[in-house]
């Protein structure tokens, strides 16, 4: 396993970690996704200790905390061999105040969050959402206090836009307020939009890119295909539709054929390893609702994909860049370098 850097922090995180989305129960939003317990989410983090993982994301809103208790059981005594990433924003309760990142809800999270993973501190507490109704210097604050309370070791947000991040750096080092260290980002071959802007701030201001629904809900592993209508996947039939054309379909082509050329591999495994090469990204979180899943994910880190395979994903996946990055990469583009891949630091 590959380990690097989170950010300009000293934090080391696996390249590819777990996210634990697909434990939890019958309740909350995430329900129909969060269904794995008990010793089978015992043993996925079995697979994953075993396989170098180091890192495992959920969050409050997933499976309405289900997942919190159900992680923290599967990690036992094993707690120190893992780091925990969860997040707050989403609405917990019916109260005005039971959502968003207020100093009031952020605080009441952190310490409901702390109680469901039977943990006296959180390793990576991120924001879900940005919350533009809340000061970004209220809210920063607020995840200050709880680093310095030892509540929370790193801070970290997800879905923000360029802007609201660019906007919360610039308020914590004006401040001297705790700064965040990740941005939680959807990235696939079919979602490349985090190139124009997100991924180049990561690299620039040194925040390490941790990647959500990197095979796009498992389209990119080929198995639902030719199932657009009636698919057995928790992208749900009416997405499939909307992403299953011609440009994923040609996608998807490619990983099969790449996959063909290494003995034993995937094309999912191949779709991963692609987020694996691109700039500012320190970790793929990687889900799984079944072992034989988990296990075809995990391999991904035991071979890698060589230039000439990169630069057949990145044709086949292209597409047209919006204004005013369209304008960057014809006016003067030799003062718009490309970003570069951040190094890992070790390797074990």
């Amino acid at each position: 396993m590959e380990y690097r850097t989170l950010g300009r922090s000293g934090l080391k995180v696996s390249v590819f970690s777990f996210g634990a989305m697909t434990f939890g129960g019958d309740s909350g939003f995430f329900a129909r996704v969060g269904q794995t317990q008990g010793k089978d989410a015992e043993r996925q983090i079995d697979m994953c200790l075993e396989a170098g993982v180091n890192l495992v994301d959920t969050a409050d809103i997933y499976s309405n905390g289900q997942s919190e208790e159900v992680l923290a059981d599967a990690l036992g005594k094993r707690r120190s061999r893992m780091l925990i990433a969860t997040k707050c924003f989403a609405a917990m309760g019916d109260g005005v105040n039971d959502v968003g990142a207020s100093r009031h809800h952020i605080i009441e999270a952190c310490e409901a969050s702390l109680r469901r993973l039977k943990t006296d501190h959180i390793d990576l507490y991120q924001l879900h959402n940005q919350d533009l109704t809340t000061p970004i210097e209220e809210t920063l604050r607020a995840l200050d206090d709880l680093v310095r309370q030892g509540k929370v070791r790193y801070i970290g947000s997800s879905n923000y836009g360029g802007w609201t991040k660019m906007k919360a750096l610039a308020t914590s080092e004006r401040l001297g307020l705790e700064r965040y260290v990740s941005q939680q980002i959807q990235y696939s071959l079919l979602r490349r939009e985090v190139e124009h802007e997100l991924l180049p701030l990561g690299v620039s201001e040194g925040v390490g890119a941790l990647i959500w629904s990197p095979l796009a809900s498992g389209y990119l592993t080929g198995k639902f295909r030719q199932a657009a209508t009636n698919a057995p996947t928790r992208m749900g039939s009416e997405r499939l539709a909307e992403v299953n054309d011609e440009r994923a379909g040609r996608i998807v082509d490619v990983l099969q054929e790449i996959a063909a050329g290494h003995a034993g591999a995937t094309p999912g495994q191949a779709a991963l390893n692609w987020v694996a090469r691109k700039p500012g990204v320190a970790s793929i979180i990687m889900g799984a609702r079944t072992e034989a899943q988990l296990a075809d994910n995990l391999a991904a880190s035991t071979w890698p994909l060589s230039d000439a395979e990169i630069a057949r994903l990145d044709e086949v996946s292209a597409t047209p860049a919006p204004y005013p990055y369209s304008h960057h990469r014809s006016f003067n583009r030799g003062r718009q370098p490309p970003a570069v891949l951040l190094p890992p630091i070790a390797t074990a």
